[in-house]
């Protein structure tokens, strides 16, 4: 259901979103996706709760174009109609369940997530610095669906000399 702009990939602002857990029970990586660009944000939340993974979203969403989301169906975003009110005029759309592939852009970043933070890795100590600079750090890697151009260059329509 969610308006062609965000299916065709035409507008930045739809996004996707998920967490990815490192070691069960402790914190989690808060990913968001924009879907034309690619572009990466979020943080780090100190567990897995609705409360924390909201806090973490409206925070990486403030200033940000949002003109939808559309999470997984887990518990930590149970709370979303108070994010939408928090970010005021935000649409949350929710896949139908077992269908990973209606948010594939944020699957297939929190896997190239993995390679800097691996499954079963504590991330409680992990500094948000260094978080923030990977995350940065995946939105300067030119992508083959983007052109070659990067998540950054697609997102604020800037061309990056990287060669």
């Amino acid at each position: 259901d969610r308006p062609a702009s965000a299916t065709n990939r035409s507008v930045r602002g739809h996004w996707e979103a998920d967490t990815v857990v490192g070691k069960q029970g402790k914190a989690c990586l808060v990913t968001l996706v924009d879907r034309k660009s690619r572009y990466l944000l979020g943080g780090k939340a100190a567990n897995k709760t609705a409360a924390t993974v909201n806090k973490v979203m409206c925070e990486a969403l403030s200033g940000q174009p949002h003109l939808s989301v559309t999470p997984d169906r887990g518990k930590e975003f149970s709370k979303h109609a108070q994010l939408s009110k928090e970010l005021k005029r935000v649409t949350f759309y929710f896949p139908a369940p077992h269908h990973p592939w209606e948010r594939g852009t944020n699957e297939n970043t929190n896997g190239l997530l993995r390679e800097f933070f691996p499954k079963g890795k504590d991330l409680t100590d992990t500094p948000e610095e260094y978080i923030q600079r990977k995350y940065h750090e995946l939105n300067l890697r030119p992508r083959k669906c983007l052109g070659y151009k990067t998540p950054y260059e697609v997102y604020f329509s800037k061309v990056l000399h990287l060669a």
